[in-house]
Protein backbone atom coordinates (compact mmCIF):
# COMPACT_ATOMS: atom_id res chain seq x y z
CA UNK A 1 0.00 0.00 0.00
CA UNK A 2 2.68 2.30 0.97
CA UNK A 3 4.69 1.66 -2.42
CA UNK A 4 1.39 2.51 -4.29
CA UNK A 5 1.25 5.62 -2.72
CA UNK A 6 4.73 6.92 -3.51
CA UNK A 7 4.19 5.91 -6.67
CA UNK A 8 1.20 7.35 -7.33
CA UNK A 9 3.10 10.64 -5.72
CA UNK A 10 6.32 10.35 -8.94
CA UNK A 11 3.51 9.86 -10.99
CA UNK A 12 1.80 12.58 -10.52
CA UNK A 13 4.96 14.59 -10.24
CA UNK A 14 6.16 13.45 -13.22
CA UNK A 15 3.09 14.40 -15.24
CA UNK A 16 2.64 17.92 -13.70
CA UNK A 17 3.20 19.67 -16.85
CA UNK A 18 3.13 22.99 -15.04
CA UNK A 19 6.47 22.40 -12.77
CA UNK A 20 9.60 23.20 -14.15
CA UNK A 21 11.88 19.99 -15.09
CA UNK A 22 14.47 20.93 -12.25
CA UNK A 23 11.72 21.13 -9.48
CA UNK A 24 10.27 17.73 -10.52
CA UNK A 25 13.92 16.44 -10.20
CA UNK A 26 13.97 17.76 -6.99
CA UNK A 27 10.56 16.46 -5.88
CA UNK A 28 11.60 12.97 -7.73
CA UNK A 29 15.02 12.63 -5.75
CA UNK A 30 13.14 13.33 -2.39
CA UNK A 31 10.40 10.87 -2.96
CA UNK A 32 13.12 8.37 -4.20
CA UNK A 33 15.09 8.74 -0.83
CA UNK A 34 11.69 8.61 1.56
CA UNK A 35 10.60 5.57 -0.23
CA UNK A 36 12.86 3.31 1.81
CA UNK A 37 13.16 5.39 5.01
CA UNK A 38 9.02 4.69 5.15
CA UNK A 39 9.70 0.91 4.37
CA UNK A 40 11.93 0.83 7.16
CA UNK A 41 9.67 2.51 9.23
CA UNK A 42 7.03 0.33 8.13
CA UNK A 43 7.65 -3.31 10.12
CA UNK A 44 7.23 -2.13 13.59
CA UNK A 45 4.63 0.99 12.96
CA UNK A 46 2.77 -0.38 9.86
CA UNK A 47 -0.18 2.33 10.73
CA UNK A 48 2.09 5.10 11.22
CA UNK A 49 3.96 4.33 7.88
CA UNK A 50 0.45 4.05 5.90
CA UNK A 51 -0.22 7.85 7.20
CA UNK A 52 3.02 9.27 6.13
CA UNK A 53 2.64 7.85 2.56
CA UNK A 54 -1.28 8.74 2.88
CA UNK A 55 0.26 12.31 3.54
CA UNK A 56 3.10 12.32 1.16
CA UNK A 57 0.21 11.50 -1.61
CA UNK A 58 -1.97 14.33 -0.36
CA UNK A 59 0.78 17.09 -0.20
CA UNK A 60 2.08 15.74 -3.60
CA UNK A 61 -1.69 15.97 -4.85
CA UNK A 62 -1.76 19.26 -3.82
CA UNK A 63 1.39 20.96 -4.86
CA UNK A 64 0.61 19.53 -8.85
CA UNK A 65 -2.79 20.72 -8.86
CA UNK A 66 -3.18 22.87 -11.44
CA UNK A 67 -5.97 25.20 -9.67
CA UNK A 68 -4.74 25.19 -5.65
CA UNK A 69 -7.31 25.64 -3.31
CA UNK A 70 -6.04 28.04 -0.23
CA UNK A 71 -4.43 26.84 2.41
CA UNK A 72 -5.11 22.82 0.99
CA UNK A 73 -1.09 22.10 1.07
CA UNK A 74 -0.18 23.77 4.04
CA UNK A 75 -2.81 22.42 6.00
CA UNK A 76 -1.52 18.30 4.69
CA UNK A 77 1.89 19.32 4.87
CA UNK A 78 0.83 20.32 8.93
CA UNK A 79 -0.18 17.19 9.05
CA UNK A 80 2.52 15.56 7.49
CA UNK A 81 4.99 17.15 10.29
CA UNK A 82 2.68 15.77 13.29
CA UNK A 83 2.48 12.31 11.59
CA UNK A 84 6.50 12.51 11.94
CA UNK A 85 7.08 13.92 15.36
CA UNK A 86 7.25 11.03 17.40
CA UNK A 87 10.15 9.27 15.41
CA UNK A 88 12.29 12.37 15.57
CA UNK A 89 14.24 10.36 18.41
CA UNK A 90 13.97 6.94 16.42
CA UNK A 91 14.42 7.22 12.93
CA UNK A 92 15.84 10.95 12.78
CA UNK A 93 16.76 10.44 9.18
CA UNK A 94 12.84 9.87 8.21
CA UNK A 95 12.13 12.95 9.86
CA UNK A 96 15.21 14.69 7.83
CA UNK A 97 13.71 13.15 4.76
CA UNK A 98 9.85 14.21 5.05
CA UNK A 99 11.05 17.44 6.58
CA UNK A 100 12.93 18.10 3.00
CA UNK A 101 10.71 17.45 1.12
CA UNK A 102 8.19 19.82 2.56
CA UNK A 103 10.24 22.29 2.68
CA UNK A 104 10.80 21.67 -1.26
CA UNK A 105 6.44 22.00 -1.81
CA UNK A 106 6.55 24.94 0.96
CA UNK A 107 9.29 26.92 -1.00
CA UNK A 108 8.80 26.17 -4.67
CA UNK A 109 5.50 28.88 -5.08
CA UNK A 110 3.78 25.70 -6.97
Amino acid sequence: MNEQRIEKSKAAIEAADHIPAEKKAELLESIAKLKPAIAKVSPTHKEDAQTIARLLEASTHEATRKEKRAGALKKVLDELKESIEKFEASHPKLVELVGEYSTRLANMGL
